[in-house]
């Protein structure tokens, strides 16, 4: 089979940087690809940004195998988006995930754009569910905070509603009724020092939302 893009310098280097990795998988374990194609059996469901520099398995140190993706602009789950819900019921009905991280990052630029009201195309219509998390918890995010630390408190709001979106979904509804092994977890990654950090909102019933999701956003006013 020949490459199609070959030649093209700008594309040689991945097709040379695969070759090399693909050799050093073999040289690990003569029977690596064997057992990838044979199955697949991941524990975690990972929604997550889209931007280049969340590399979700590398993140949390995973094989290719143990960890099923799905990411978009600012890790949003919307109840109309057939493509997350799709995904969502994969993981859970298939795959049978025990749990569901959904994880945002600092210095996210779609939560930037959304939070400055700042126009940059068609991804603007994506955006403004973000900038609904920005109006529902605008007490939250007073003017006084240094324009980082709203921007960070934004995008971590904005994770904790991913969250609330995805248990509020009838597919994780369903699993839980059928009494289905499954936790969610909202996550937040650090691209400056590279660490994950839970923001304490861990749900694995369908009455647990309303018990838990208050304390969480408890913290952020008694930090205004």
């Amino acid at each position: 089979m020949t490459d199609r893009n070959a030649g093209d310098p700008t594309l040689d280097v991945l097709f040379q940087n695969n070759r090399e990795w693909a050799a050093s998988m073999v040289e690990k374990d003569a029977d690596f690809f064997r057992k990838m194609a044979s199955r697949q059996s991941p524990e975690y469901l990972w929604i997550g940004c889209s931007d280049s520099r969340l590399p979700p398995n590398q993140i949390v140190n995973l094989m290719p195998g143990d960890l099923f993706v799905h990411r978009n602009i600012a890790n949003v789950v919307v109840h109309t988006d057939l493509n997350a819900l799709s995904v969502l019921q994969f993981a859970i009905d298939l795959l049978r995930v025990r749990h569901i991280i959904v994880c945002g990052h600092y210095g996210c630029s779609g939560v930037r754009a959304a939070m400055e009201r700042k126009r940059v195309g068609l991804a603007d219509n994506w955006l403004r569910h973000v900038q609904d998390v920005h109006q529902k918890h605008e007490r939250l995010l007073p003017e006084s905070l240094p324009p980082h630390e709203r921007h960070d408190r934004l995008g971590e709001l904005n994770v904790l509603e991913q969250v609330q979106n995805v248990c509020q979904t009838t597919i994780v509804q369903d699993a839980w009724e059928r009494g289905q092994p499954l936790t969610v977890h909202g996550w937040v990654y650090s691209v400056d020092d590279g660490l994950v950090h839970d923001l304490g909102l861990t749900l694995s019933g369908p009455d647990e939302l309303a018990a838990k999701l208050p304390s969480s956003l408890a913290r952020y006013a008694a930090a205004r």
